[in-house]
């Protein structure tokens, strides 16, 4: 498993999807479920004190879908947006006020459908090179960013999946208890996407 900062973003690069390709791969599924509600998140990557982090967000209280969750800054698709990182970029800097004027794209990851909400999910990893910068959350949408090292959420420990039934149909779910904070459903299943191309590595 590669450990330094250096190589870990070397391993990404190589890895992870072209951006321009997470577009025709969620056309795909869109044609799979017509009805799906398209979305881009941001997996932001910055190093602090030789640690690299993994930027998340607690989702505030008071929103009716998802409220107290942890997930990735995003949100859905609008008709602003010429491409997801377009989307997920714009989601980040109005939910936590990420400058990305520095922001090197790395990569996608492969889109995730969730069946409850009806979201097809693009998932952008991200990496800032300059730090994470100061934040400003907007409170109507985001009660906490939280920020994990990413060698702690490697910790095989800390994670198991259960199989869960709905209409029939059995999915794997995903889970992370990291601390006092439980990671689970889509933002675990992407999470388990990108740690499973720094294990293979």
């Amino acid at each position: 498993m590669v450990n330094t900062t250096h190589d870990i973003l070397q391993v990404l690069r190589q890895q992870l999807l072209p951006v321009q390709d997470i577009t025709f791969l969620s056309d795909r599924l869109e044609g799979q479920q017509p009805d799906a509600r398209k979305s881009a998140v941001l997996l932001v990557l910055f190093e602090r004190d030789d640690t690299l982090f993994l930027t998340f967000i607690r989702r505030a209280s008071t929103l009716r879908a998802h409220s107290g969750e942890i997930a990735f800054p995003g949100g859905g698709v609008e008709s602003v947006d010429f491409s997801p990182v377009a989307t997920a970029l714009r989601e980040a800097e109005e939910e936590i006020g990420l400058n990305a004027a520095n922001i090197e794209i790395l990569g996608a990851l492969y889109p995730v459908f969730t069946v409850v909400s009806n979201y097809l999910i693009m998932p952008i990893v991200a990496f800032l090179p300059d730090g994470l910068g100061e934040l400003q959350l907007q409170k109507s949408e985001v009660d906490e960013v939280i920020l994990v090292p990413l060698q702690g959420l490697l910790d095989p420990a800390i994670a198991h999946t259960e199989e869960w039934t709905r209409n029939g149909m059995t999915r794997t779910i995903y889970f992370y208890d990291y601390a006092s904070y439980r990671i689970w459903g889509a933002t675990a299943r992407i999470l388990s996407m990108l740690l499973e191309i720094l294990v293979a590595a």
